[in-house]
């Protein structure tokens, strides 16, 4: 028997829908962006993106069961993100999965946005199975995490304060590229001196902290925490310099050298963590994980420790409901849905539920 589980993503700017089959196979991957609309104020304004959800949900959730050519009568279950987010964007979603599930009394599954991120790797990769190290690389989280289970992660380190992913919208815009960041960054890098700058590369040290293992429980972090306000502030203070003494600066330099320092920090931290727990197979995560040079700089590593790296194609490291459907799948077969009280919780952490 087919299981398909209709999945709905609203927890930032994409309003999306999708149809899984089985948690594996997507039948269909509807996404309406709306970089377009926040491009002209520097970055997503959370009041637009609720009402813009609003506007979007109902023909991209049409539009999903067309191209899946199913029915309502077909599904099996409906899965939301219901954290973390804009928390305005995530209760159209929430309010949009909860009407579905019980106008045609169906299984509703909240699904942690995180956890979605992970999940995407399953979706083109069939042989990938728990365990294994996985880097989750978005605009508001750098998680590097052991993934024991579908439902089970050990966190070996969390940012401390700007994600990876924030840190390129805050450069690119200093530097006049605009938003979306990370983009215009990998773009423009490609025309640049990766060592023209010497950025800064933060390396955390906590003697005598360990990790926890937890099943959607504990918020505690371990040794492999980020940070990169340092080196935000490293390239602000740069353009400032340049912009007192008259220094010239290339566009081009800044985003090279910018984008090499958070990719040797999210390499390096990858490989010690790999070392350490011995990892054989390490997956990649979340909006960064598509950036060209993240990409080539991991390959590089695995293949010289001989490990086996999973990177999700970068349809499906953005923002997407496929993902969400994957996730949604394994939670529904372990038995677990959510009941009719399911709100979102916009700073829900991984492994809370």
């Amino acid at each position: 028997m087919n299981d398909l589980i209709l999945a709905i993503e609203t927890s930032c700017d994409e309003t999306a829908a999708a149809v899984v089959k089985n948690g594996r196979e997507v039948l269909s991957n509807v996404i309406s962006s709306q970089i377009a609309l926040h491009t002209l104020y520097g970055g997503v304004v959370p009041e637009i993106a609720s009402r813009k959800h609003i506007e979007k949900i109902d023909p991209v959730i049409t539009m999903a069961l067309q191209e899946a050519g199913v029915t309502w009568d077909d599904l099996s279950a409906v899965g939301v993100t219901y954290g973390p987010g804009l928390v305005g964007a995530l209760l159209v979603g929430v309010a949009e999965a909860k009407a579905i599930a019980y106008a045609r009394k169906l299984p509703l599954i909240g699904v942690h946005h995180i956890e979605g991120h992970i999940a995407a790797n399953y979706i083109e990769h069939p042989d990938l199975e728990p365990p294994f190290l996985c880097e989750v690389i978005s605009g508001g989280h750098t998680h590097l995490v052991i993934v024991q289970d579908y439902d089970t992660f050990e966190i070996l380190g969390r940012t401390r304060d700007d994600a990876a992913g924030e840190a390129f919208d805050k450069v690119a815009r200093a530097i006049g590229l605009g938003y979306p960041g990370g983009p215009k960054i990998d773009q423009a890098a490609k025309q640049g001196d990766p060592e023209a700058m010497a950025f800064p590369r933060t390396h955390i040290v906590q003697a005598g902290r360990s990790t926890l293992t937890y099943a959607r429980g504990s918020q505690e972090t371990g040794p492999y925490d980020f940070s990169f306000s340092g080196l935000k502030s490293a390239v602000l203070n740069y353009l400032n310099k340049c912009r007192m003494t008259g220094e010239i600066w290339k566009q081009e330099d800044v985003a090279a050298s910018f984008q090499a320092a958070v990719v040797d920090t999210l390499v390096d931290n990858a490989m010690r963590a790999a070392e350490e727990r011995q990892a054989d197979k390490l997956a990649l995560a979340g909006g960064v994980a598509s950036n060209s040079a993240l990409r080539a700089a991991m390959q590089r590593a695995c293949e010289e420790r001989g490990m086996k790296l999973y990177i999700p194609s970068p349809i499906y490291c953005t923002d997407n409901a496929a993902m969400i459907g994957v996730a949604a799948w394994h939670e529904w077969k372990k038995g677990r849905t959510s009941g009719w009280d399911l709100n979102a919780v916009p700073n829900l952490k991984l492994g809370q539920r």
